[in-house]
């Protein structure tokens, strides 16, 4: 469904390879460390977005004189796609950084990655080096039992450190968002079932909501990275549920204490009828399954006129501009999760945390670098750091609060500036947010006009009160908490690539029409066999008896 999936499958293979003959390369023990003056000089691999420069941004000043690292960065966009095939890249090639600090919702180490570079001796463990050097993330790990239970392979080692951000509107990131302002003039009410969306999006296409007197509405669209579009859709007809948040989703439920998946059942397969129905009706945008987030942007932005009905993200940010002139951003409301024709109303659930693996040091790292390092990262963790680097230094980033501020939830405890308020490049912000507790959020002072700037943070936490509650816990597989054989990692990789391809090629064809659900299904579910199913439940299913059965 990107450009770049056949490449990056295409690298996988080469990864295990490559990255199991260079492995070697430079041990932490042999690593020398290279000195700018009395600052050591760290290769460090991250996301950086158009606004972004890293080499002169605050934070990264901060980090420096604090810590004294020389940061030779090696940056990529926030594109996931490129992102991912650019570190498959470095690591494939042997020419990868002594740190990669990532963004989870970008692109960020998969379990089966972390597991497979840790044997290789690639990724370096952690877990002494936080015990000497880390009191803040050592408190995190013995007193939130799932961090602790992410972080830590079953060898008992810390290979890479998941970000923790308690957020409660990414917990439930399956969502809608639709444009209540052409509701309002085409007189139709707020959908609440499938066939309620349809009737709207069918209005949306047909009745010129925009006024302009052409036929120029867009009914759905979204981009290839930010989507979520198979999850609000799917949900109303089996449960979809979340994987890692930078867009690849999880092939596991549960039944029970049984590891099954939802893509090879009867209702998976009416969700697609569904789908596929909006799609032939030309109701869902055919660029919302190949464009990516500056076209959708484009497309939210559109300076001749209003285009977007629905738009299946996280937040209204991703497809159009906040504080938009016209006021364009302001018409958008989250839709509830609807209601299928079984009476099934479903939502995606990605508690506690983000799923990807973002701060991982290798063994091209010297042993100052490693210590250097982690101690920048324990900083993180402490609240000066936390807000520092999510934020920016105090009094240009943020402020503490003043008489008459409102918090989201509970005392107020800070103030972010926004928009003009806040310079440019002044913050690490999603590439820090790795001890952000659901406390720490809702300290945030937020205004109590939603659709403001500042009030963003309370107008999505409003927008997901309406998924609390349409998740099936019974049914959520603990995929940050059950880590497989570490002897299996290699193949654990492999499958989830390969199956990962095969669901989304096979679920884009029938979406799209190029294969018919009718005739085509039970060759798709018996491909899934032919790519590994069944032992890639095998595996996990093992993985998770034993995660049942007590602590590692």
């Amino acid at each position: 469904m990107r450009s770049t999936v056949s490449k990056v499958a295409a690298l996988a293979a080469a990864v295990t390879l490559a990255v199991a003959g260079c492995s070697s390369d430079k041990s932490d023990d042999s690593a020398k460390a290279e000195m700018n003056g009395d600052k050591v000089v760290i290769d460090t691999f991250a996301p950086a977005d158009p606004t972004t420069n890293l080499d002169t941004n605050a934070v990264t000043k901060v980090m420096s004189d604090k810590f004294k690292i020389q940061f030779r960065w090696q940056t990529t966009t926030f594109d996931g796609g490129p992102a991912k095939e650019k570190r498959q890249i470095a690591l494939a090639s042997g020419d990868y950084p002594d740190l990669f600090l990532l963004i989870p919702w970008v692109d960020g180490f998969t379990q089966a990655e972390v597991l497979k570079l840790g044997t290789q001796g690639v990724a370096l463990p952690l877990e002494q080096l936080i015990k000497d050097n880390a009191p803040n993330i050592q408190k995190a790990l013995d007193e939130n039992k799932t961090l602790k239970e992410m972080s830590t392979a079953p060898d008992g080692h810390i290979y890479a450190l998941p970000q923790w951000s308690d957020c409660f509107h990414c917990t439930y990131p399956d969502k809608l968002w639709i444009n209540t302002a052409w509701l309002k003039k085409l007189g139709l009410q707020m959908p609440k079932t499938t066939e309620d969306l349809r009737k709207v999006l069918q209005a949306f296409k047909t009745q010129d909501p925009n006024g302009n007197g052409k036929a120029d509405e867009i009914p759905m669209t979204t981009d290839v990275q930010d989507s979520s579009l198979m999850g609000y859709l799917m949900n109303a007809f089996a449960y979809n549920p979340v994987g890692a948040n930078n867009g690849v989703r999880s092939l596991l439920t549960l039944n029970g204490d049984k590891v099954v998946t939802p893509v090879n059942t009867p209702e998976w397969k009416e969700g697609l009828k569904y789908i596929n129905s909006l799609y032939k009706d030309g109701l869902i945008d055919q660029a919302a399954f190949t464009q990516n987030a500056s076209a959708l942007q484009a497309q939210g932005n559109n300076p001749k006129a209003v285009t977007l009905g629905t738009v299946p993200v996280l937040w209204p940010g991703i497809f159009v501009q906040l504080d938009s002139k016209d006021g364009r951003d302001k018409q958008y409301d989250a839709v509830p999760p609807l209601t299928g024709p079984d009476g099934k109303s479903y939502t995606g659930y990605n508690y506690p945390s983000s799923t990807g693996y973002t701060f991982m040091l290798t063994n091209k790292a010297s042993k100052e670098a490693q210590v250097a390092a982690i101690k920048m990262l324990d900083y993180i963790y402490g609240d000066e750091g936390r807000k520092v680097s999510l934020m920016g230094p105090e009094n240009v980033g943020w402020r503490a609060p003043k008489a008459g501020d409102i918090a989201l939830e509970g005392k107020p405890g800070w103030y972010r500036f926004s928009g003009d308020k806040a310079p440019k490049n002044l913050s690490w912000d999603a590439m820090a947010q790795y001890n952000i507790t659901l406390a720490f959020r809702n300290e945030q002072v937020v205004p109590a006009d939603i659709y403001s700037s500042d009030g963003l943070e309370r107008r999505l936490f409003q927008a997901t009160k309406q998924y609390e509650g349409h998740e099936d816990k019974a049914l959520w597989f603990p995929q940050t908490s059950v880590w497989p054989d570490p002897a299996l990692g290699n193949e654990i990789a492999t499958l989830q690539t390969n199956l990962n391809n095969y669901v989304n090629q096979n679920q884009l064809a029938f979406i799209t029409g190029s294969k018919n659900l009718d005739s085509d299904w039970d060759a798709y579910v018996k491909g899934l066999d032919n790519t590994g199913m069944t032992r890639y439940l095998q595996i996990q299913q093992e993985a998770y008896d034993k995660y049942k059965s007590g602590p590692k």
